[in-house]
């Protein structure tokens, strides 16, 4: 499934902008980022190591998976399970329609507009094999720059358990990549406390 190489373009020309605007930046490599901007280069540069030939489809789902996140924060729902499941439900909703939107914009064809929104509902998962590759690299993406940051919040014991669950949905391939990661020596123990827990 393909289409023409200026439709393709212009959908992460586009993303990548709406992205940009996101206020919360991130620092990387020396400077300031927009913070989902930053998360959808990095999370499609996982999916092109873990898939090199990465469809069209799967490498524009990586760059709109979490598209203007930031537009609806956490705090506008209870701090309960119920609440994070309901916001987390409302956000797959709003990236396809919004990745729909945009790629219309774009001038993409309807074939690859809903196989990408497909992608950012996790409709096919883990039937469709760009499901399960986007699933990997959203689990490299967490471990590599988002797992520190969330270890210095949470107690060890609900560390280990969100570890655990994490390398579930990982295929082995993915697996294989975790002990190459940057990680400094606290991550490194609880991600080999958790393994040894699991």
């Amino acid at each position: 499934m393909s289409q023409t190489p200026s439709a393709f373009a212009s959908a992460i020309e586009k993303f990548d902008a709406a992205n940009a605007r996101d206020p919360n930046l991130e620092r990387a490599k020396g400077a300031w980022h927009s913070r989902e901007l930053l998360y959808a280069r990095r999370l499609t540069d996982w999916v092109l190591r873990l898939a090199p030939d990465a469809s069209e489809t799967l490498r524009l789902a990586a760059r709109c998976q979490h598209i203007r996140r930031w537009m609806i924060p956490r705090q506008f729902y209870p701090m309960t399970r119920p609440g994070y499941l309901r916001w987390r439900s409302d956000l797959k909703e709003f990236h396809a329609r919004t990745a729909g939107e945009i790629l219309r914009q774009a001038g993409c064809a309807e074939e690859i507009i809903q196989k990408v929104q497909d992608l950012n509902l996790k409709k096919h998962f883990p039937r469709d094999p760009d499901s399960r590759v986007l699933e990997d690299a959203l689990r490299l993406v967490f471990l590599q720059f988002q797992f520190a940051g969330l270890a210095r919040k949470m107690d060890g014991e609900k560390m280990v358990n969100t570890v655990q669950k994490t390398w579930k949905k990982m295929t082995p391939a993915a697996r294989q990549h975790a002990p190459a990661l940057p990680l400094g020596p606290k991550e490194r123990a609880l991600l080999r406390r958790a393994l040894e827990d699991a």
